[in-house]
């Protein structure tokens, strides 16, 4: 894929600072942190290093990124390193994936009080997997499953839910069998959707008196108990929606959609078509449309795209991908081992990668090729945060 001629990057170098000062004392440190870290991305702010062709002597300078999990410019290569972990945890079984929603109500909520929300969200939508699936009248099975959240909707907005990404099967109580799924179908979503809507309602409510959640501006008023109950009462007989996406064509496919939705950010850089001082334009889906091309252009006031996008950065040290069950952290590689013996299968390990499939800025470097001439590329020099490259000819001379 080429690279955008707009980034995000772009926009805040622009316009960050206007936005900052006008914002004063209304941007908490994680979002000013964001902002400071896209801006660096791949500058000479965070230092880098020069690389030089062995045969024409072409060199090229390579700027540090600055790998913030927020920054739709470092997402690639956390991606690829995650999804190379994830290969080892593929079971030869049949793949699916389940969407846990919030209703407008709740993710208000969640937008004041971010990490007790989302951290709900997780735990509710796990709980409920994991005790619809251990059933008899279901699965019968202790099962296992990898959780992502996502905050934004397609135009930005405030949108959190949660990709549940789960084998067809599991355990049985015992542990002595693989229990599979029948094929095609996992759970049924509307006994999912009552018992999420119960979990999640009851869990706010334990926080609201544990007094763990905030309110502010319009909200304010819920930070009464009796008002509390009463906001939360017409969402204990709506339908909370939970669905349930056809399978996967086996795990190479689980992978492919994993490495498309567990790095992912608000944007990406290839969305944004147009910006200035008064409007940002990008590319976005428009899902009230059933039929025909989904994608429109949107045009916002950039300091309101800015504010979008600063919406969905998370309180620092939350994680936004968990593992639950048999693919919890503790006893993933033990528990799939044993599965893989129950199921009388066994996987080939991956061939498509060296050792795991990292390459730090040195191997990048030596694996390069040149844009001139295709010859190989090394680096020659390295240069810290502020330090600007020398121009000198690499050690083994000029090019004939």
């Amino acid at each position: 894929m080429s690279r955008p001629k707009l980034e995000v990057a772009d926009i805040f170098r622009a316009h960050g600072p206007a936005y900052r000062h006008e914002h004063a004392g209304h941007l908490n440190l994680p979002q000013l942190k964001v902002m400071s870290a896209i801006e660096a991305c791949r500058t000479a702010a965070l230092g880098g290093h020069v690389a030089a062709c062995t045969k024409c002597g072409h060199q090229h300078v390579a700027y540090n990124s600055c790998r913030n999990r927020h920054c739709p410019k470092c997402q690639g290569a956390a991606s690829r390193d995650w999804m190379q972990a994830r290969i080892e945890d593929l079971l030869p079984v049949e793949y699916f994936h389940v969407v846990f929603t919030l209703p407008a109500q709740i993710a208000d909520i969640a937008h004041q009080n971010k990490a007790a929300v989302y951290g709900l969200l997780f735990k509710a939508s796990a709980e409920t997997l994991l005790t619809i699936a251990a059933d008899p009248k279901h699965l019968g099975a202790r099962i296992g499953m990898t959780s992502v959240l996502h905050t934004w909707g397609s135009a930005m907005t405030h949108h959190p839910h949660a990709h549940v990404i789960v084998p067809g099967g599991g355990l049985s109580p015992d542990g002595t069998r693989w229990i599979a799924s029948r094929p095609g179908f996992f759970l049924p979503v509307k006994v999912l959707s009552r018992l999420y809507r119960r979990l999640f309602i009851e869990g706010l409510v334990r926080l609201h008196k544990a007094g763990k959640l905030a309110f502010f501006g319009d909200l304010s008023k819920l930070a009464d108990p009796d008002t509390f109950q009463s906001h939360l009462s017409p969402l204990r007989k709506v339908d909370w929606v939970v669905y349930a996406k056809p399978p996967f064509g086996g795990p190479e496919a689980v992978l492919a959609y994993l490495s498309r939705y567990t790095h992912r950010v608000a944007i990406s850089n290839h969305r944004l078509i147009s910006a200035d001082t008064r409007t940002v334009a990008f590319r976005w889906k428009d899902y009230r449309i059933k039929r025909g091309d989904r994608m429109k252009v949107m045009r916002l006031p950039t300091s309101e795209f800015i504010r979008r996008f600063l919406t969905h950065v998370l309180p620092s040290g939350f994680h936004r991908i968990r593992h639950t069950g048999f693919l919890a952290n503790g006893i993933r590689r033990n528990r799939i081992e044993k599965i893989r013996c129950l199921i009388n299968t066994e996987r080939e390990p991956d061939q498509t990668t060296g050792k795991d499939g990292r390459a730090d800025a040195d191997e990048q470097g030596l694996n390069r090729k040149c844009p001139r001439c295709g010859g190989a590329m090394r680096i020659i020099e390295t240069f810290t945060r502020g330090q600007t490259p020398k121009s000198r000819a690499p050690p083994w001379g000029d090019a004939a």
